[in-house]
């Protein structure tokens, strides 16, 4: 069958030998002019806090590599209430931007009271409050730092949303491991969602942020899979002969689009989940694979080598059109649209090297973003200001991140082998 074995070769690129990940936050390059910003020490006057607020707070805004928070050393106050601040304080140390807080006992375990200020004008922007529990005071911190972020920059900021990745733990016989990992976005609290001796791959978010779709070759062949992190109820969607792969949810979370080989070649259909009616979107000799969806949930896009390599398409389910999109570089893959359909990330190669790059539709230009080498599985933050992917590090597989500009980039790697194949969650819901 012409081209299977690309096909193949995509499929089993999360099956390679990995560890049991535990990610952290390297930093490796930020924009050359930061905005300082000091995250004063939250006031608490009870025992010793199990999670610093201020502290998830301020690397939350350097991670975005926008914000440049002051040292907790360099201080020379930490005010809690606004009449304990003298903003010539924070001027002398160039901060353009204070938040302070406090923290009390509250019904529900905590309740964290904080201000925004802008130093120069000396003027508060925003004040808020969050409660929970002690094992939310993370979830806190997150939240809090998305309302700054988006007061500041008027985007919508993604410190709350999670992650899924695969990871799995090679044996001293020889054998594997296989686990989806969820995680923060920036890799703390990981919780083991599935755990296999058969391989996982392919995890994707349903708009609602608590039902995901993989596949799993528990079967003894790739099949897929729903699973409700809240419930944890999980049901096998697909038994098809060939393949069972490359699931991804529509806007609306009530379809699947996906890759079966049932029919012969590989082809991309839609599922309704609720009935698992499917409807068959392309049917070419050639290998059809990697679907998402547009905005309008009435188009597909698409890998497809009818055209000699690897380059995307789009199809349109209303009127089966199917048009090429993609003619910079040899080969094209892995599209994933921007959230307003303005354009798409994918996996670009040119001379040779695989990186990320971002293609605008109107314009047809296409902008590379990466410089690290075998890029892969890239995944958009529901915001549209980063991607998420998976690429080699020091000869290890980790999660990377980069900014729509290239600007901004950092590494996730694991402190005890590799991890790939990142979804970036959707937004939480207010």
């Amino acid at each position: 069958m012409k081209g299977f074995n690309w096909l193949l070769a995509m499929a089993f690129m999360t099956t390679a030998l990995l560890a049991r990940a535990e990610l952290t936050i390297e930093i490796t390059r930020g924009q050359d002019q930061p905005t300082p910003v000091a995250v004063v020490p939250f006031g608490w006057k009870g025992g010793r806090l199990p999670e610093d607020v201020a502290a998830i707070v301020a690397a939350d805004l350097e991670r975005s590599g926008q914000f440049a928070p002051v040292s907790r050393d360099s201080m020379l106050g930490l005010p809690h209430e606004r009449g304990d601040v003298f903003f010539r304080d924070w001027r002398a140390l160039d901060a353009e931007y204070l938040v302070i807080g406090r923290l009390r006992a509250h019904e529900s375990g905590y309740l964290v009271q904080y201000e925004l200020y802008d130093v120069y004008n000396e003027r508060r922007l925003l004040s808020g409050r969050e409660s929970g529990s002690a094992s939310q005071l993370r979830d806190m911190g997150h939240r809090i730092a998305d309302r700054i972020y988006e007061h500041i920059t008027g985007i919508p900021g993604v410190f709350s949303t999670k992650l899924l990745y695969i990871a799995s733990q090679p044996r001293q016989d020889g054998s594997i491991r296989y686990r989806l990992m969820k995680s923060d976005i920036d890799g703390a609290r990981e919780e083991v969602i599935r755990e296999q001796d058969e391989p996982l791959m392919s995890p994707a978010w349903a708009p609602d942020g608590e039902t995901i779709a993989y596949v799993s070759f528990e079967t003894s062949r790739s099949a897929i899979f729903m699973h409700n992190l809240r419930t944890g109820e999980r049901r096998q969607l697909t038994n098809f002969r060939g393949l069972n792969t490359s699931p991804v949810w529509s806007p609306d979370g009530r379809r699947l689009a996906m890759v079966l080989s049932r029919d012969g070649n590989p082809d991309i259909y839609v599922m309704e989940v609720a009935t698992g009616e499917l409807q068959r979107v392309t049917s070419h000799f050639a290998i059809d694979t990697e679907p998402a969806w547009l905005p309008d949930g009435r188009t597909l896009l698409f890998t497809s080598d009818r055209g000699g390599t690897p380059q995307i398409y789009r199809a349109s389910l209303t009127t089966g059109e199917v048009r090429r999109l993609t003619y910079v570089g040899d080969y094209n893959a892995r599209a994933r649209p921007l959230s307003d359909g303005s354009g798409m990330i994918m996996v670009n190669r040119t001379r040779g090297q695989f990186h990320i790059a971002l293609q605008h539709f109107e314009r047809g230009t296409v902008e590379v973003l990466t410089e690290t080498s075998m890029d892969e599985s890239p995944s958009v933050a529901p915001n549209d200001t980063m991607v998420m992917y998976g690429t080699l590090h020091r000869g290890r597989e980790v999660l990377s991140a980069v900014s729509m500009d290239g600007g901004i980039k950092y590494l996730l790697p694991s402190s005890s082998g590799d991890v790939r194949d990142p979804a970036w969650s959707p937004l939480p819901r207010r």
